[in-house]
């Protein structure tokens, strides 16, 4: 019995002295081969930035056709398709304030060919709503670059009975609940203007949403509703001019040569007021850092150029670019900046 088992001990001790050799060795072949993989997968990803891009991308524009965003989105996917040689189709895919068309670029793979639109209101405004979102905007999309930001002003239907802003509160205030005013969509910078000036002056209007600019203006010149936040001040002078429509103020920083008699809402009684939408270019998370150093080094190119910016002028807008750093930055501090002013306000969402 004392001979068995000691020569099943030595087996043992043979046995596990192998597999001890076997993994000692086994982590360095490992280790060897990691290297062979990880070197095969740099010359694959440098190979896939050298020839990138290699076939059409697609731009999501989270707004129907017509309005601001679509205008600057079509801009961006002619400086793209300029700089980068490759065809950028625009895919408009309306719906929630831009969240679902934001949602869909930041599912997509990783690999360049799908970008998107990123307005104030998918990125900053929702987000400081408190409202969720099916994506987060600090880990499941990287930002490219700024790309410009427009200045809106508040019309209204000819056939509504008041003519200046203060007509117009003083109407809501007697007729509370009753005043409605259209908005491009929930939780867009058309929205949040509404509910802003509302707190502001203590009236409360009944907001209608729209899927973008296009069909609220629709509604507004045909009387369905009475006020819009028009978030493209060049279309809202085409319209005053024409009589279709009248301005009541500007909700930008300052006036505008397009309207040059319509004062800001600042300047009529609500210091501070600003709502002026911008967008930026967005990716997947992830996306390489030479494909983001590629796209950002063509979009400021591109979009500060005469031809762009003659472009914007026509919807009341100027192009604005920045580095990848300093878009994610203007992004939390702006979504910080609403957040604070719907808190202090108390503006509510309901």
């Amino acid at each position: 019995m004392v001979g068995k088992k000691t020569m099943r001990d030595k087996m043992q001790q043979s046995f596990f002295k192998s597999v001890r050799f076997a993994l000692r060795h086994g982590q360095r072949w490992w280790g060897a081969a990691g290297l062979v993989l990880g070197l095969l997968f740099l010359q694959g990803a440098m190979a896939q930035t050298n020839n990138y891009p290699s076939k059409p991308l697609r731009l999501i524009v989270p707004f129907p056709p017509g309005g601001p965003v679509d205008v600057i989105g079509r801009a961006t996917a002619d400086v793209l398709s300029q700089a980068l040689g490759q065809p950028v189709v625009v895919e408009n895919r309306a719906g929630a304030g831009g969240v679902i068309g934001t949602d869909l670029v930041a599912k997509a793979p990783a690999d360049g060919y799908t970008l998107g639109i990123g307005p104030i209101s998918s990125l900053s405004i929702t987000p400081a709503m408190g409202k969720k979102t099916p994506y987060n905007v600090d880990t499941d999309l990287t930002m490219v670059s700024l790309l410009g930001k427009v200045v809106g002003a508040l019309v209204a239907h000819p056939g509504a009975p008041f003519d200046t802003l203060e007509q117009m509160i003083a109407y809501a205030k007697a007729h509370p609940g009753e005043l409605t005013y259209a908005s491009s969509g929930p939780g867009t910078s058309s929205h949040l203007a509404g509910e802003y000036l509302s707190a502001r002056a203590g009236v409360k209007m009944v907001h209608v949403p729209y899927k973008g600019t296009a069909p609220a203006i629709q509604d507004l010149l045909g009387g369905q509703v009475p006020l819009y936040f028009e978030t493209s001040l060049a279309a809202a002078a085409a319209m005053v001019n024409d009589k279709r429509l009248k301005a009541l103020a500007i909700t930008g920083p300052a006036r505008s040569a397009l309207l040059p008699g319509v004062a800001t809402v600042a300047e009529q009684g609500f210091p501070g007021f600003d709502v002026s939408p911008w967008m930026a270019l967005i990716a997947p998370a992830q996306l390489p850092e030479p494909l983001v150093e590629k796209l950002n080094k063509a979009v400021r190119e591109g979009m500060t150029s005469p031809q762009v910016a003659k472009r914007l002028a026509l919807i009341g807008g100027m192009a604005e670019t920045s580095s990848p750093a300093e878009a994610r930055k203007f992004v939390q501090n702006d979504t910080a900046h609403w957040r604070k002013l719907i808190k202090d306000a108390n503006i509510r969402f309901d």
